[in-house]
């Protein structure tokens, strides 16, 4: 019997979702690189755009070149939204309007990041006893992959990119609230995207 993610990818929902997800990103990046908003100076949207977008772009790629069926539209939206999350933070000003964005979008977004780890990689793997630390390891390398590229965009770092400016103490906390997250995605990818428990497991 097909179950979690196999089952989940080949419904008109989940089409719809990913497409929403792909939509909604491509749109708010166009407006933040064609209308003029006060808001957005400083936040490196142009330099943003060629990594965000590729989220959107490159499991279409992948799932051509490999000819995957069915289409992996679960992993595919789940990749892409924590970047459309980002984005709207930034193009709506909510980043600005409370403190508390960053920390909330860290934890959610890293849940998102590592359900599509799940969601992928349950496409092929019905093995559940590694998952979670798998997945939780994933979600801790990203996180550390992340704040090295936005290090590398900061006034300190090689970019030079104007209003990012990193402390040690968000660093270390971004680290710690995006690996939560990704505990957490790592348990709701199990339980929710998985392969089910049979009778004799």
């Amino acid at each position: 019997m097909t179950t979690g993610v196999r089952q989940l990818d080949p419904t008109p929902g989940a089409r719809r979702a990913n497409l929403a997800v792909k939509a909604a990103l491509f749109g708010a990046f166009a407006v933040a690189l064609l209308v003029p908003l006060d808001h957005l100076e400083g936040k490196a949207m142009p330099a943003r755009a060629p990594i965000f977008l590729a989220s959107a772009v490159l499991v279409p790629l992948l799932a051509r070149r490999r000819r995957w069926a069915p289409y992996p539209h679960v992993a595919d939206a789940l990749l892409a939204a924590p970047f459309l999350l980002d984005t709207l933070g930034n193009l709506l000003g909510i980043y600005d309007a409370a403190e508390s964005t960053d920390d909330v979008l860290h934890f959610l977004n890293w849940i998102l990041l590592v359900a599509a780890f799940h969601a992928f990689r349950f496409r092929n793997v019905d093995d559940r006893r590694d998952a979670l630390l798998l997945g939780y390891g994933f979600g801790a390398l990203a996180i550390v992959g992340w704040e090295a590229l936005e290090w590398l965009v900061s006034e300190d770092g090689i970019g030079g990119a104007d209003g990012l400016a990193l402390t040690y103490g968000d660093t270390i906390g971004d680290l710690v609230l995006s690996s939560t997250g990704g505990l957490v995605g790592s348990l709701l990818g199990l339980r929710l995207l998985g392969p089910r428990r049979g009778p004799a497991q």
